[in-house]
């Protein structure tokens, strides 16, 4: 029993050791995006905020297939991208992305595709 307990705890020590250059290059590729990016790192937090507050009102409506639009934000302004069948849930994705705290701005680029009748 004590010889089971040594090799779980031995398997999981093995599984963590596995996930660090994940985690370190994931830091790196992280570094290396803000190193490129011309905003301050508070402002890609902040706007990586909205972004996240904007895709989960978009996903918990019910109007709304939020799995189907994209969302982008760059210094407060949300793009909104993607396509839906009917302009109710398009409008709806514009309202509640310009409800956001933090949004100075939405660009509505969803586009509405009517599916033809079988």
């Amino acid at each position: 029993m004590k010889a089971a307990a040594v090799l779980v705890v031995l398997s999981a020590a093995m599984a963590l050791v596995a996930c660090v250059p994940a985690v370190v290059g994931g830091a790196a590729v992280g570094g290396y995006y803000v190193g490129k990016d011309e905003r301050e790192p508070g402002v890609i937090a902040s706007d990586g905020r909205i972004t996240t507050t904007v895709k989960s009102r978009l996903i918990t409506d019910k109007y709304v297939d939020g799995l189907a639009i994209n969302v982008d934000t760059y210094e407060g302004v949300v793009t909104l991208r993607g396509e839906v069948s009917t302009s109710l849930p398009r409008e709806q994705a514009e309202r509640l992305a310009a409800s956001v705290e933090g949004v100075k701005s939405v660009r509505n680029e969803i586009k509405v595709v009517r599916k033809p009748a079988e």
